[in-house]
């Protein structure tokens, strides 16, 4: 058999600058220096006899045969990833020696750090990073290779090169603070008194303020835009401080524990509606490291959320609960 001229180190070097944009922010990707992203270009150039990148443009652009390269570069290097995620076993995930962990802000507080710490205790020799991160974010980073796990809301379109377990099912909830007195608002006479209790709404710009604003739309319920936040942080300690009322999930609502004293979480008085949260693993991820991920993920929102909610406020019981793994196939 012909020995092939290339280097897979050049392919991967290609591949990092052409996703990345500039060879500064390729070889940070790699974890490299410049000098050897240079090297390996310039290699492969002069193997292939034809230019890749135009280096007289800025930011640096794919010439017509670049182009054409990388989109068999991107097939060849994830077939390779998956041979090779097919010869690990069980056994072997301690080879792992590096995993990339991006998750909503909702794991912040307490999913996230016990998480953490289950992974580290199962893979004592692979060294972890983890960020926090808007749905698209960490769907986008997944896809570009800068992260390989994803904890995220789910969104109904094909994510090729993922892998998605779904995990929770989070409900929406109304909350109001805990001096309006009475019993369960009904979402018209909230709307009567937007004056002395507006409706304080995520930004449209994330994906929980657009699926809120949804289903409201559904319902045919109109607010005035007076408040818009991106900040969960933000709305629940004006709703707190008595200066509204808003719509968010158990999960968020959860992590805010200091305002709990303030606020009345109820049960949304319209038709229910939930997000459903999952998993993300690129497919060349090992699956027995998927399943450590699985594990780690699953005990920790069940203890640090599911638990406490559902023993505060009963009515949240098979509503707000984990979805079950799908069964292993077999052939």
């Amino acid at each position: 058999m012909e020995r092939s001229p290339l280097s897979i180190k050049w392919l991967e070097a290609f591949q990092s600058v052409a996703r990345h944009g500039t060879v500064r922010d390729g070889a940070a990707h790699l974890g490299v220096s410049m000098s050897t992203v240079s090297h390996h270009l310039s290699c492969l150039e002069d193997a292939l006899g034809v230019a890749l990148l135009d280096h007289g443009r800025r930011p640096m652009r794919l010439t017509v045969a670049g182009e054409t390269l990388l989109r068999r570069v991107d097939e060849a290097l994830w077939l390779l990833g998956m041979g090779i995620s097919d010869i690990w076993s069980d056994d072997l995930a301690s080879l792992v020696r590096r995993l990339r962990v991006a998750h909503i802000e909702d794991f912040d507080t307490d999913v996230g750090p016990e998480m953490l710490h289950a992974m580290v205790e199962a893979m004592p020799r692979c060294d972890f990073s983890a960020l926090s991160r808007p749905t698209h974010e960490i769907l986008d980073l997944l896809q570009a290779g800068q992260v390989d796990v994803g904890l995220a809301s789910s969104m109904e379109h094909e994510r090729l090169g993922l892998i998605e377990e779904p995990l929770l099912r989070d409900p929406f909830i109304l909350v109001v603070p805990a001096s309006l007195a009475g019993g369960l608002p009904d979402l018209q006479g909230l709307a009567l008194t937007t004056d002395e209790l507006p409706f304080l709404r995520y930004s449209k710009t994330q994906l929980i303020g657009r699926q809120i604003e949804a289903q409201l739309r559904r319902l045919g319920m109109r607010y005035p835009e007076r408040m818009e936040f991106e900040s969960t942080h933000m709305i629940l300690s004006m709703v707190a401080a008595g200066r509204g009322w808003t719509i968010t999930s158990a999960l968020t609502f959860a992590r805010a524990q200091r305002y709990h004293a303030e606020l009345r979480a109820l049960p949304f008085p319209g038709k229910a509606f939930t997000r459903r949260i999952s998993l993300y693993c690129r497919e060349d991820l090992p699956e027995s490291i998927r399943g450590v991920i699985d594990s780690s993920v699953r005990n920790a929102v069940l203890r640090r959320t599911i638990d406490p909610m559902i023993t505060r406020y009963p009515w949240l019981a098979h509503q707000f609960a984990l979805i079950a793994p799908a069964p292993a196939t077999t052939g």
